[in-house]
């Protein structure tokens, strides 16, 4: 499992002292204990969920990074950013500006899908075929660019 892949890379960076990668598969074993006892009883996660967990710290590594080139804070930044380096290494390899555009293609094309009324039936059906490996502000805009044509 996932969470086991991830549990192991933490002793190793213990033993290694490898600062970053302990601190941010730390941060993901908590986020992850914290989802699993979220609900009336507590449960074991799989491994998509598990990524979902990882998707959100990745989102909110990229929102602080942002955050911190705003306020003129580099140094901080950079650190987010190579936490970020560390969750993109457990979640599925993303899809390459062309691929995405060839998915969206075929999904506008086979729902029919021609106009921006369209645009929540079309983000469902792209969604489905993309299955998180594209960032969901990425897919949408260029979903929203497609049917704006």
């Amino acid at each position: 499992m996932l969470i086991d892949k991830i549990r192991q890379d933490m002793t190793a960076a213990m033993k290694s002292r490898d600062a970053v990668v302990l601190r941010t598969t730390r941060a993901i074993i908590a986020a992850v204990q914290e989802a699993e006892v979220a609900g009336k009883t507590a449960v074991m996660l799989t491994d998509e969920e598990v990524e979902k967990v990882i998707k959100a710290q990745a989102k909110r590594r990229v929102e602080a990074a942002e955050a911190f080139d705003a306020g003129d804070r580099p140094e901080k930044a950079a650190d987010e950013r190579a936490e970020l380096e560390v969750l993109q290494a457990y979640l599925p390899e993303q899809l390459g500006d062309d691929a995405l555009a060839a998915i969206i293609d075929d999904a506008l094309a086979e729902g029919g899908f021609t106009s921006m009324a369209d645009m929540g039936q079309a983000m469902k059906a792209v969604n489905a075929k993309v299955a998180g490996r594209a960032d969901g502000r990425t897919v949408a805009e260029a979903v929203k660019a497609k049917l704006a044509i």
